[in-house]
């Protein structure tokens, strides 16, 4: 579990947002199997593997690191979608379409039954802790960005400055992204992300 998202100052006058809040009580609710939803949730993981994450960027190639971009990209579009009217339907729909996968992928793993429903509570909290560091950062500027980057994206291990700056700048393009996309097109899974920019070469 990643450690608790430093507080830092940073830079002001970015327009903050709420914070989303959702419930794990409709994990296998028949919303979840909606097509829209399904390729929208396709979408995200597809683009989650992207190998300039952790080639370039030094994103953990692990099960947790790929969790994280997973979630990262959720709750991007989450957060779009949440500061829309009539649309918290459907950012419920993914939250809940992303926990009945993660919960299908630990019995394929072999996780027993009586410890999965913890498992995926756990991985929920980190879920809310990441959104709440990551809007924290958005609204405050890079400092924070950054350091709740370190924390939930690289599991508290300090990567190359480089990366960390080349992260928080891709958060921002992909909020920039975002809110040009048509909400019609989002929930639909017509969706594009930025691509990731390592800020180096090898």
């Amino acid at each position: 579990m990643p450690l608790a998202a430093r507080r830092a100052s940073g830079t002001p006058g970015i327009r903050k947002r709420p914070l989303m809040a959702f419930s794990l009580k409709s994990l296998f609710a028949p919303n979840l199997h909606e097509s829209g939803v399904r390729r929208l949730y396709g979408a995200i993981v597809e683009h989650a593997r992207n190998s300039v994450f952790y080639r370039r960027l030094g994103v953990p190639d692990t099960a947790t690191g790929r969790y994280a971009m997973v979630a990262l990209h959720a709750f991007l579009v989450m957060d779009r979608l949440g500061r829309v009217a009539g649309q918290g339907k459907v950012s419920q729909s993914l939250f809940d379409f992303m926990f009945a996968d993660m919960d299908r992928n630990l019995r394929e793993m072999g996780v027993g039954d009586l410890s999965v429903g913890k498992r995926v509570k756990a991985l929920a909290g980190y879920f809310y802790a990441m959104a709440a560091a990551y809007r924290d950062g958005l609204n405050k500027g890079d400092t924070v960005l950054c350091a709740a980057l370190g924390d939930y994206m690289y599991g508290g291990e300090a990567p190359p400055a480089a990366a960390l700056t080349a992260m928080a700048a891709y958060l921002r393009a992909c909020v920039s992204d975002l809110d040009e996309q048509s909400e019609g097109d989002i929930t639909q899974g017509r969706i594009r992300f930025p691509r990731p920019q390592p800020e180096s070469q090898p």
